[in-house]
């Protein structure tokens, strides 16, 4: 919202002396947050009223031409090229030598043109930055008896000489969209009086009555419950008055005719846009406020042809739609050059019409905009008061002597009680009865009896659509007294463990994203039916004003944050996904359920999903399984930890897992984690769209193990004995106790064993697999005390890899494979 200060000042009256800086600050302080502050016409100050005393032809140019004027110093020759230099006698605005024009960023400087000193510049409205567009065709020509000869140009002519402000208001405000509004806030602010009253014609015509003018009549009350009119006959379409063109130009509204210009003002004034008919253009002489026809055809005043909707509210004569209501006029119903009757709108329409209309149709327009915040229905009659008052002045109309109001009527607003202990409970502060009476009482609200001296009530105006409960009342009361009184009091809180150990979910973090996941930031909140789907825990603490429904309890798995995160990516076409997310679930602390406001236990967790195919090169695609989740299981922990991990079946199985497809991670004996395929069942639950793989690791677990801080091992200097161990043993033989016995038996001669080899085949036999382990053979010296090392022979070898072949015999029936 732009706002002249000029015009809140001319609106305020004499005993308003504050300065636009001062007012800038007092309207952020208050909550309507001044965003900047520019100068319009700023060389207007510089400049001063002349006289044209004689012309004379350029002894040179042709399209020159000598000025001489009289400016308060005696006469002055000045060189101007205008073709529209007033003959002597008229008025025009004189920059001499030294002087700045901003808008051009020009400085007047001694020179000849054409070999003629100038003495000065005879000034057009763009040099002076007085027009948005245009101004350039010739010099500024002032009317007769604008000021006196010499007087600068801001004292004559005030309106060319102003500080707009820029507001930043809340779509809470619309009182805020009109210079009355901001005025009244003013005057609140620095406690002064505000009194306005509206102008009224003072040329009027008894025989002259809206009636007369155009039959109205309203078919849909409830989105238009007030439609009012104003006439005005005789009326000269011409340019406005210099101080109405400037002002709106300072505003940002370009002046167009004394007509057309006359709305604006208005609008920009009260903040209640009208629209003016031509009374001729009306036909059948009806105006009918009913909603559209569908798809029924009208263009714009933008020149766009739309076809309307069943809810669009319109403006209509006796052939068709005139206008949008609250949003745009329809070709030909505005005024035009040969207009000599004006039939004046000023209506109330429904906020939320006018806003699903100007969305349906892509239109957002200054009346639009007013009018979905909400204009005030109690303003009506003065603002066609004052609007016919302004045509019949300046564009030579005569009035009928009353406008006249269809329609039934937007309820009174009702009362509202503000009570003393309320209001202090609310603010942490005590303001008196009194202040606050006095407070909303400059605001427009009217006090109403009352029962008690610390209970009042108060009626809101109705240009305030805003304040409706108690707690809006107060929230003016503090605004007005100062925001800044409110006491900053630091709320009692209950102490929370120190945050520790956060090096662990960070190195996890890192090697997730090493091994090739992207991270998810997943909702803390989840629904009780989520978390039972998955098999979690359930919920313990319920939020008191949820989101929504399916996010108003704290979570106790991660499960459902990444499921929701898997589903949207698949239903975006993307095919293989790669999840993780690292966060708490909020599970009870011991001896506490967390109803009765106790504090939550914030596991530290890591869960991943794993969708769609390996990433293969150059081979058949192939789609994730059991083992991708444990591959990545595994990486994850031995990199963040530095810790091996074993991998065992899950016992008992999570219920989310696939039974023939699920795994848990040990560290050390302790069990930090499951993985492995999601059950069928709740996939189709769950409309995920397709089997996928996840992981699941309890940070907290490994943090009470540690991380494994590097020990230096010297490069051995003495080769190694290796010997690759392949047998064949059951499907149900978990390949890691294969491992662990072969450790065992191999005793501290086995420097490394690893896997490194499973095959299946028909040969092998139903329900098998050979398992192939490359075991390394070092003396264990090589790594303490290099200097007593020695090679192992390789009977020292045999020996003990042909215990370590006998072990794995006896112990899982393990068959040696050549």
């Amino acid at each position: 919202m732009k706002a002249s200060y000029n015009w809140l000042r001319d609106i305020l009256g004499a005993s308003f002396d504050a300065s636009p800086n001062d007012v800038a600050q007092h309207f952020t302080n208050a909550g309507l947050e001044v965003e900047g502050t520019s100068s319009y016409g700023a060389a207007s100050r510089s400049v001063v009223v002349a006289k044209v005393v004689s012309i004379e032809p350029h002894p040179s140019k042709a399209k020159l031409s000598l000025v001489t004027v009289e400016a308060g110093r005696g006469p002055e020759r000045v060189v101007c090229g205008a073709p529209n230099v007033p003959a002597p006698g008229g008025l025009v605005v004189l920059a001499r030598l030294g002087t700045h024009l901003p808008a051009k960023g020009l400085t007047l400087e001694p020179r000849e043109i054409a070999g003629v000193r100038s003495e000065g510049m005879l000034c057009s409205e763009a040099e002076l930055g007085l027009r948005i567009s245009g101004g350039e065709g010739g010099i500024l020509i002032l009317p007769e008896g604008t000021g006196t000869v010499g007087q600068p140009l801001s004292e004559a002519l005030p309106s060319s000489c102003d500080t707009i402000l820029e507001i930043g208001l809340t779509p809470n405000r619309p009182d805020g969209l009109g210079h009355l509004g901001l005025a009244r806030e003013l005057a609140a602010l620095y406690r002064l009086p505000f009194r306005h009253e509206a102008l009224r014609p003072k040329r009027v015509d008894a025989s002259l009555s809206v009636d007369g003018a155009a039959q109205v009549r309203i078919d849909d009350p409830e989105r238009c419950p007030t439609w009012g009119g104003a006439y005005v006959r005789g009326v000269k379409v011409e340019p406005s008055p210099l101080w109405m063109q400037y002002r709106l130009e300072a505003l940002g509204v370009r002046a167009i005719s004394n007509v057309v210009d006359i709305t604006n003002w208005i609008m920009l004034k009260f903040g209640h846009p009208i629209h003016g008919f031509d009374r001729q253009a009306i036909r059948k002489g009806t105006i009918i406020v009913r909603r559209a026809n569908a798809d029924e055809p009208v263009q714009t005043l933008d020149g766009i042809h739309r076809k309307l909707s069943q809810d669009d509210l319109v403006i209509a004569d006796g052939e068709g739609t005139v206008a949008l209501a609250g949003v745009m006029g329809a070709e030909g119903s505005g005024i035009q050059t040969s207009t000599t009757e004006v039939l004046v709108e000023c209506a109330y329409f429904t906020p939320r019409g006018v806003r699903r209309t100007a969305r349906r149709h892509g239109m957002h327009s200054d009346s639009s905009h007013r009018f979905e915040r909400g204009v005030d229905p109690g303003d009506v009659t003065d603002v066609l008061h004052e609007t016919a008052a302004l045509l019949c002045d300046i564009a030579g109309g005569t009035a009928a002597p009353e406008p006249k109001l269809f329609g039934p009527g937007v309820p009174a607003p009702k009362a509202i009680t503000l009570r003393k202990d309320r209001m202090d409970a609310l603010l942490g502060m005590s303001i008196s009865m009194a202040d606050a009476q006095r407070i909303l009482e400059s605001l427009g609200c009217r006090a109403v009896k009352s029962a008690s001296s610390d209970t009042l009530a108060f009626v809101p105006p109705t240009h305030r659509p805003d304040l409706s409960i108690e707690v809006d009342l107060i929230e003016e009361v503090v605004r007005l007294s100062g925001v800044d009184r409110v006491p900053s009091i630091v709320p009692a809180i209950r102490p929370a463990a120190p945050r520790t150990h956060d090096a662990l979910p960070s190195a996890i973090t890192r090697a997730a994203i090493e091994v090739g996941l992207s991270q998810a930031l997943t909702y803390a909140f989840t629904s009780p039916a989520a978390l039972e789907a998955v098999g979690a825990p359930a919920a313990t603490f319920t939020l008191l004003n949820p989101m929504t429904d399916d996010r108003s309890v704290m979570r106790t798995s991660l499960l459902p944050g990444l499921f929701d995160a898997l589903r949207r990516a698949r239903r975006h076409g993307v095919e293989n996904v790669r999840l993780f997310t690292v966060g708490p679930r909020f599970l009870p602390q011991e001896g506490s359920l967390g109803r009765d406001g106790s504090l939550a236990h914030e596991a530290k967790s890591f869960a991943a999903v794993i969708a769609g195919n390996r990433d293969v090169v150059l081979t058949k695609e192939q789609p994730v399984d059991v083992y991708d989740a444990k591959g990545v299981a595994t990486a994850v922990v031995e990199r963040a930890t530095r810790r091996r991990v074993k991998v065992r079946p899950a016992e008992p199985r999570p219920e989310h897992l696939h039974p023939r497809a699920a795994g848990a991670l040990f560290v050390d004996g302790t069990q930090v984690g499951t993985f492995g395929v999601i059950h069928p069942i709740l996939e189709r639950r769950l409309e995920l769209d397709g089997s996928f793989v996840l992981v699941e690791i309890d940070i907290e677990a490994l943090e009470k193990l540690g991380v494994r801080t590097p020990k230096y091992k010297p490069i051995p200097t003495l080769p190694a004995s290796t010997r690759d161990l392949s047998v064949s043993v059951s499907d149900d033989v978990p390949a890691g106790d294969v491992e662990s016995a072969i450790v065992e038996a191999a005793g501290e001669l086995a420097e490394s064993v690893e896997l490194i080899d499973l095959y299946r085949s028909e040969s092998i036999g139903k329900d098998k697999r050979s398992l192939t382990f490359h075991v390394v053979y070092r003396d264990p010296k090589a790594a303490t005390d290099p200097d007593r090392a020695r090679t192992l022979t390789d009977a020292e070898v045999d020996e003990r890899h042909n215990k370590v072949i006998k072990t794995v015999h006896d112990r899982f029936g393990a068959e040696l494979r050549s």
